[in-house]
This record gives C-alpha cells, sequence and structure tokens, in this order.
C-alpha cells in the first residue's frame, strides 16, 4: 500500500488492487464494504458514537469496530475522545471523509430513484435569503462551467501498459 500526502494532508493509504489500474477500484478497497458505507453515512448524519453507528446500521458489534478501524487506518475517520473515565470516543471525517460526501449523496439519489419506493430520507438546500428546496445535485464541469453528460464525456486511458480495452498486448 503506498500513500498519497499533500502538504497539511494526513496520508491516505493507496491500496494495490488486481487489475486495471483505476481510481475506483482503489476507493473501493478502502470503503466500499457495506458496513463501511453506512458508518460514513451515519457520521455524516450526526451519529458519531458506535453505539449509534450499531443502531442506525444493524451492523454486527463486530464488524462495525472492524470497518471503523479500517477507515481509521485509511485516514477517512478519527476517533476522538468524549468521555475519560471510562475512555470512550466518536467517530468523526478527517478531510478525505468529508470530500466523499458527493459519493454518498450520488449514491443516494441513485438509490432513492432505483432501489426505494419512497426516498426515506430527503436533503434540504438553503440557497439564498429564504430559499429552502430538496436538494438536486448535477455534475458541473469546473473548468468550463457546463452540467455533465454522459454522452459528453470521453475516455483518456493514462496507465501506462493500458487502453480502453485492457491491457496492451506487447509486440
Amino acid at each position: 500500500m503506498t500513500s498519497n500526502r499533500k502538504q497539511g494532508e494526513n496520508a491516505v493509504p493507496h491500496p494495490e488492487v488486481p487489475g486495471r489500474p483505476c481510481s475506483a477500484a482503489a476507493a473501493l478497497q478502502l470503503v466500499g464494504e457495506r458496513w463501511a458505507l453506512l458508518a460514513i453515512r451515519e457520521i455524516f448524519y450526526g451519529n458519531q458514537r458506535f453505539d449509534r453507528i450499531i443502531r442506525n446500521t444493524g451492523a454486527p458489534r463486530d464488524r462495525l469496530a472492524a470497518r471503523l478501524r479500517a477507515l481509521e487506518e485509511a485516514g477517512v475517520v478519527e476517533r476522538q475522545a468524549y468521555s475519560e473515565r471510562p475512555l470512550r470516543f466518536e467517530y468523526h471525517l478527517t478531510e478525505a471523509g468529508r470530500d466523499f460526501a458527493p459519493v454518498m449523496h450520488a449514491l443516494l439519489a441513485w438509490g432513492d430513484r432505483w432501489a426505494v419506493d419512497t426516498p426515506p430520507v430527503a436533503f434540504r438546500h438553503r440557497g439564498g435569503p429564504g430559499s429552502e428546496h430538496d436538494l438536486d445535485l448535477t455534475s458541473t464541469c469546473r473548468t468550463c462551467g457546463e452540467e455533465v453528460e454522459s454522452g459528453s464525456l470521453t475516455i483518456d486511458v493514462r496507465a501506462p501498459g493500458w487502453d480502453r480495452a485492457g491491457p496492451i498486448e506487447g509486440p
């Protein structure tokens, strides 16, 4: 496992993954397990203590404890003591964890559309003064400011020895 350290940031390990070099595969190695994603969801919702995360995810205690340890090792969450006697901790998102918000919102939006009949949660967005409405996210290109649609994308494979079809055969 390698790590990415930018100035002023904690190191986030980069797992070695089999197959095509891919940021999505590396991310899934860190956060792609069900209980990990649900733990992150709960921390986003403000439920930072282990008992609340257990209650709201339905995860087995041992599995959740293992996932939270892995998320801590991956630099996604950090433990902070909230009680000295007995010593107890709560979980907070790191910068890497907070940067996961658009992924969580996209997963929830996809689930609202394709996995449930009635969305169980709605995010509200406070726009300008007196403006609050259900959040409706889109992807916007930071360079040109236009909304991103799948038909406007091309793939530029930059991993040495790979193209869109897979590994490049030698001569």
